[in-house]
């Protein structure tokens, strides 16, 4: 298994699922500075030119929430996912695909001093509506899906943490005290050397 990575990148996260996991595998940095994303070797694998990507086998796998659920799905006694049949499973979806599709494009756009012009049309539709649901899906306690963490707190969690470290977002108290406990964790503390300078 070859995990495509630099330590600035979103691939942090999905180092970070890798060390949650303690899942063997090949580190193979990719160099920005040297253009190494967009060099033709690394774009035959991911013609975005961006990373992470997971290669397992002959499988590709590239975007975060992707990769995250590959991994837990890969190796279900990790216990990372809710098995098929929970009625769990539902829940996890929404929060994996709700932080790639509809947070960081909002983020996104609002850092930029972007605003869409016809909100209803777009599928994160505005800022208001993106924190309210934020603030309503953050656990008041444990983890997104009650006592037990899991890949959605990877990529949910994940998302609000480098949203607060690079200050995208102005953080309710439920936001920081989730983050907290996030950062909290070991295998987060051993990938996230850079972000914790970031944010002190």
């Amino acid at each position: 298994m070859k995990h495509y990575y630099n330590p600035m990148s979103r691939a942090v996260t999905t180092d970070w699922m890798l060390k949650e996991l303690d899942v063997q595998h090949e580190q193979i940095i990719i160099d920005f500075d040297s253009g190494e994303n967009d060099f033709p070797e690394f774009r035959k694998i991911n013609p975005m030119g961006k990373v992470p990507v997971l290669v397992d086998n002959e499988k590709v796998i590239t975007e975060v929430a992707a990769i995250c659920a590959y991994l837990a799905d890969r190796f279900p006694a990790k216990r990372l996912a809710p098995e098929i049949e929970s009625p769990d499973r539902a829940t996890y979806y929404r929060y994996l695909f709700f932080a790639g599709n509809t947070i960081e494009p909002a983020l996104s756009l609002a850092v930029s001093g972007i605003e869409h012009p016809e909100p209803r049309s777009a599928g994160w539709g505005d800022m208001l509506r993106v924190l309210t649901a934020i603030e309503a899906m953050t656990p008041e306690t444990g983890w997104a899906l009650g006592k037990q963490f899991t890949a959605v707190d990877v990529v949910f969690g994940g998302l609000l943490d480098s949203s607060m470290a690079f200050n995208m977002i102005d953080a309710s108290p439920k936001v920081a005290n989730y983050v907290t406990r996030i950062r909290q964790r070991p295998a987060y503390r051993e990938t996230h050397a850079a972000f914790q300078d970031i944010s002190g």
